[in-house]
């Protein structure tokens, strides 16, 4: 892990760029001296890490008392993306706005974007608790679900996880995530214009979680209540600290 920039934040907070090979991304770290749980923070396939809302979101959490990563996956925010993720992206944006069935465009896309990033996640996570200012344990928040299923299934050292919404996710982590038994927390917005509510309910009823919880709020995608990142927190807090 190559660090390539850092800045101390009015907040305390120490933000550093890093590379790992080919993988970029952003480590947030609270000012205090011991060492902090790691949260995992990823965004929706496709969106880069500096994301406004996905920042804003780790600087609050690391402001806690974590230490909060974020990476690109292939083919998203800076990294280089061939002409067929392109053309899937831009089918997949076309169908939605039409009203047109996505399961097969999604699938296609999706699947194999969950399938790379993985092992790119892991092993981000080999090189940061390598660092001495990280301790564990580790947990996971983010909008990317299908990712964090499949990192729930195949990750012991994750503890605790908060998903975002989950209408569309690929069928493989629907079968997936009765495999999930770590605590998890769900936050869905009841009029959520690009994920289905009844599949994101199939899908929290499918996970094999002895303690999940649901937080269901009015509006659409972007409208989430700014309280629940304080209830999000107290979620990490109850399981990680």
């Amino acid at each position: 892990m190559h660090f390539t920039s850092e800045q101390r934040l009015d907040d305390g907070i120490l933000e550093r760029e890093f590379t790992l090979g080919e993988i970029p991304g952003t480590l947030w770290t609270p000012g205090s001296a011991a060492p902090a749980p790691l949260i995992l923070m990823a965004h929706n396939n496709g969106l880069p890490k500096a994301e406004p809302r996905l920042v804003a979101r780790a600087r609050y959490t690391a402001a806690r008392g974590y230490a909060v990563a974020t990476i690109d996956a292939a083919g998203c925010g800076d990294r280089p993306r061939s002409a067929a993720d392109e053309q899937a992206r831009a089918d997949l944006r076309r169908a939605m706005q039409a009203g047109e069935p996505v399961d097969e465009i999604f699938e296609s896309f999706i699947g194999p974007l969950v399938e790379k990033a993985v092992p790119e996640w892991q092993t981000t996570l080999d090189a940061l608790l390598e660092l001495p200012e990280i301790g564990g344990p580790v947990g996971y928040s983010g909008g990317w679900t299908a990712l964090g299923i499949r990192l729930a299934v195949v990750e012991p050292r994750i503890a605790a996880a908060g998903f975002f919404a989950g209408g569309y996710v690929p069928r493989a982590q629907r079968e997936e995530a009765r495999q999930v038994t770590i605590p998890l927390l769900f936050l869905l917005q009841w009029d959520d214009e690009g994920n289905p509510r009844q599949r994101a309910l199939d899908l929290f009823d499918a996970f094999g979680s002895k303690e999940k919880t649901l937080h269901a709020n009015l509006g659409g995608h972007t409208g989430i209540p700014s309280f629940e990142l304080e209830d999000g927190c107290r979620f990490l807090d109850r399981h990680l600290k």
